[in-house]
């Protein structure tokens, strides 16, 4: 059943992603009033996030956010179906990279890169990413793998059209070395802003006027592999249209305080989402765990469940 529930989507999929874009923006402008004002999905949540993370800002900026919220929202969900049928041409022209001295720099010193992003603009299309590095590097993302095994492939078909790598979460660390050994240089997307289990909880950060736990294990990787550390500045230009732009944050991770590269990356995240907020995931549950809850659950020498 799963399976034919998968062949389905996937051939849905496709053919709705054989239309332009032009045409999807209309699919995704009656989407708009149909997830906003009748489905009404997780409008509370949407609003409560909003408000927490911006208490400087009126109703009615907080609304407006909102609204333009949901509409890149559901232009997420068409542009992400695009990716069955688009072609690199299109692709490269819609979403483009920026700052490749930097990245070039890195690799001219044999320094593979782990590269931050969150869930801002339209992370999928960063999967385009090795049509901008080329061969100087293997490129990959990090990955949760679905419960679903059908979905978990389909999702992996359309992340590698481009070439890139989908890597379980679980053998980052064998991936890693075993690039090393094959002296391959790599430039690693992890997407850090989900909620972490309550056992993999090692550290809390203001984030959006938020108590917030964040996940560290980007940082340790960074500093056990001697990686360059980046961050990509995403940009909606327009519709269809968005632009990544590399920031080292560090090229020594091993020099800096312990949890020091995960502020940097939360700082950086911070200043994107405010200065175009409406295109962050705001209808995840980021803040769902609380410090006190923390403290009762876990141990805090073993970081494991009491």
């Amino acid at each position: 059943m799963q399976k034919l529930l998968s062949s389905i989507v996937y051939i849905v999929g496709f053919l709705i992603s054989l239309l332009p874009l032009r045409l999807l923006y209309l699919v995704s402008d009656g989407l708009f009033y149909l997830v906003y004002y009748i489905v009404r999905y997780r409008r509370p949540l949407v609003r409560k996030n909003l408000t927490d993370s911006f208490p400087q800002k009126s109703k009615h900026e907080i609304v407006r956010i909102e609204k333009d919220f949901y509409a890149w929202f559901c232009d997420y969900i068409v542009e992400t179906l695009k990716l069955f049928t688009m072609s690199q041409k299109e692709i490269q022209r819609r979403m483009q990279f920026v700052g490749s001295e930097k990245i070039n720099e890195a690799f001219d010193k044999g320094q593979s890169i782990a590269l931050y992003l969150g869930h801002y603009c339209n992370w999928e299309w960063v999967t385009s990413i090795p049509l901008f590095v080329g061969d100087r590097a293997l490129c990959g993302q990090i990955y949760h793998p679905l419960e679903n095994k059908e979905f978990d492939n389909l999702f992996l078909k359309l992340r590698s059209r481009f070439g890139a790598v989908s890597i379980p979460m679980a053998e980052t660390l064998r991936y890693i070395v075993k690039k090393r050994q094959e002296k391959q240089q790599i430039i690693i997307g992890f997407i850090a802003d989900q909620v972490p289990f309550w056992n993999n909880i090692h550290y809390w950060t203001d984030f959006l006027h938020h108590d917030t736990p964040v996940l560290t294990g980007t940082e340790r990787i960074a500093r056990k592999a001697g990686f360059a550390v980046f961050y990509l500045d995403m940009k909606r230009i327009r519709r269809g249209q968005y632009e990544g732009e590399f920031h080292l944050l560090t090229d020594k991770p091993d020099e800096l305080p312990e949890y020091g590269v995960t502020e940097l990356y939360f700082r950086a995240l911070e200043k994107t989402i405010e200065r175009q907020p409406a295109f962050w995931l705001w209808t995840h549950n980021r803040w769902k765990r609380t410090r006190e809850e923390w403290m009762r659950k876990i141990d805090p020498v073993t970081h494991k469940m009491r």
